[in-house]
């Protein structure tokens, strides 16, 4: 199989990258050669490498930023999928997508279907909501797995903030009314690679048409950011700063967060039949990762 993957530098893509090389022929395109910004430069990109998978693991993910950067945010996370979606159903080749439960506002009180109507608070998820509308209507074979919270030991994401802040301060104030599943990336890529192993003896293009649409993809369970800081600190006592609740309120930020980001993973399960490991699994696995220098 010949596949195409995109943002192999981020932390999804970073952890893709060494299970899909066992797969078939890879091509990596990280932000050093192909601008995702640039339509044109997409279009080449896929007719020169001529895949017949791609995988769109780049995005646009400065929340912050994205209000004061809205054109960029809407063309990487919600132009770019498009075009890729177009030029492999040119190529009569098929696409994997990742979005985000920032396309919700968090007011549901019961864990997000994929059938509930989206309702994006900011430029990012707005800008994540439109990705999945262009990939999905494009008429080209797409899946769409929403994840949540995702974090990792590279790049930017809280896992690394609070092992850094909780050796470097006193105290540390974490918000504690804001619900969601942490998402380690290794579970993501390890899910998204069991799928595609399921097209073995079969066509993986008829096979991912079949299975095509939105899924929820998170690590199970939920918890809270302060509980999940806990977590961490219980598993590295070098983070010995002293951990303070408080409300989304307290916390600054310009663009409002989803009090709610639980997602109900039941369709992953029962359509394609895969599971993500509990949260508090999963950030076992991935501290145990550390090297030793580290630890």
């Amino acid at each position: 199989m010949n596949i195409l993957l995109t943002g192999p530098q981020g932390q999804v893509g970073s952890a893709l990258r060494p299970l899909l090389e066992t797969m078939g022929d890879l091509t990596v395109l990280g932000r050093d050669t192909l601008d995702l910004a640039d339509a044109d430069a997409i279009r080449a990109a896929v007719q020169q490498h001529r895949p017949q998978l791609i995988i769109n693991a780049a995005a646009y993910t400065a929340v912050d930023r994205a209000e004061t950067e809205p054109e960029l945010a809407r063309a990487v996370n919600g132009i770019a999928p498009g075009i890729l979606a177009e030029e492999a159903g040119r190529l009569n080749a098929a696409l994997i997508h990742y979005s985000t439960d920032y396309v919700f506002d968090g007011t549901h009180s019961e864990p997000y279907v994929e059938t509930d109507p989206p309702h994006p608070l900011g430029v990012y998820g707005q800008s994540k909501w439109l990705g999945e509308q262009t990939v999905l209507t494009s008429g080209t074979p797409a899946l769409v797995f929403r994840t949540s919270w995702v974090y990792s030991l590279y790049g930017a994401n809280f896992l690394r903030t609070m092992l850094r802040l909780g050796q470097e301060r006193d105290t540390l104030k974490v918000v504690d009314d804001q619900w969601g599943a942490p998402t380690w990336a290794q579970s993501i890529a390890e899910t998204t690679v069991a799928f595609l192993q399921q097209a073995r003896g079969d066509e993986l293009i008829p096979f991912i048409r079949r299975h095509q649409g939105v899924y929820h993809m998170t690590n199970s369970g939920a918890t809270t950011w302060y509980a999940f800081a806990q977590a961490i600190f219980a598993l590295r006592p070098e983070c010995r700063a002293q951990l303070i609740p408080i409300p989304a309120s307290e916390y600054p930020s310009p663009v409002r967060r989803p009090a709610n980001s639980r997602l109900n993973n039941r369709k992953l399960a029962e359509q394609l039949h895969l599971t993500l490991p509990p949260w508090q699994e999963a950030l076992k696995r991935c501290l145990s990762a550390l090297p030793s220098n580290d630890r």
